[in-house]
């Protein structure tokens, strides 16, 4: 049986690779793409992969992912691989890293933390506890994050 291609190629932009099945929706938050852009979208959820079981496909037209949100897009897909595309060819690979400690990515889930406040303004330090699952803890009040509610405390 021949497997027919379900997404078009595109000539120039980003395409984001092995997201987790289901966590194209949050990928999307988090770069802040919404259907207001005029960047074209393309989107593929639980495509069959051999080495994840199932995965999700983010192509982003005429849009190349900076280092900042490839530090941010490891807190949802952290063995995610991101091509750049530049006339329909492959200009360059990029992985997804997840560091020991996220600065200035996100900000700390609990409201009560140093961070939020505005006369001590400290940066905004998460210390990786584990990757495969993520968890994240505050490095200056050692609080566990809440993963659901980090994508709306991304910078």
């Amino acid at each position: 049986m021949t497997e027919m291609r379900r997404v078009t190629a595109i000539c120039n932009g980003s395409v984001i690779d092995h997201i987790p099945a289901g966590a194209a929706l949050k990928v999307l938050r988090m770069l802040r793409i919404s259907g207001k852009s005029s960047n074209p979208v393309s989107l593929v959820m639980n495509v069959p992969s051999g080495k994840y079981g199932a995965k999700d496909i983010i192509k982003v037209e005429d849009r190349e992912l900076t280092q900042e949100e490839l530090d941010r897009l490891s807190i949802i897909a952290p063995h995610a691989s991101v091509a750049i595309i530049r006339n329909y060819t492959v200009a360059k690979k990029r992985s997804v890293e997840a560091h020991n400690e996220l600065v200035n990515v996100a900000k700390c889930t609990f409201s009560n933390c140093i961070t939020h406040g505005n006369r001590e303004p400290q940066s905004h330090r998460l210390t990786v506890i584990s990757v495969d699952p993520l968890q994240l803890r505050c490095h200056y009040c050692c609080r566990a994050q809440d993963m659901d509610a980090i994508i709306d405390n991304l910078l």
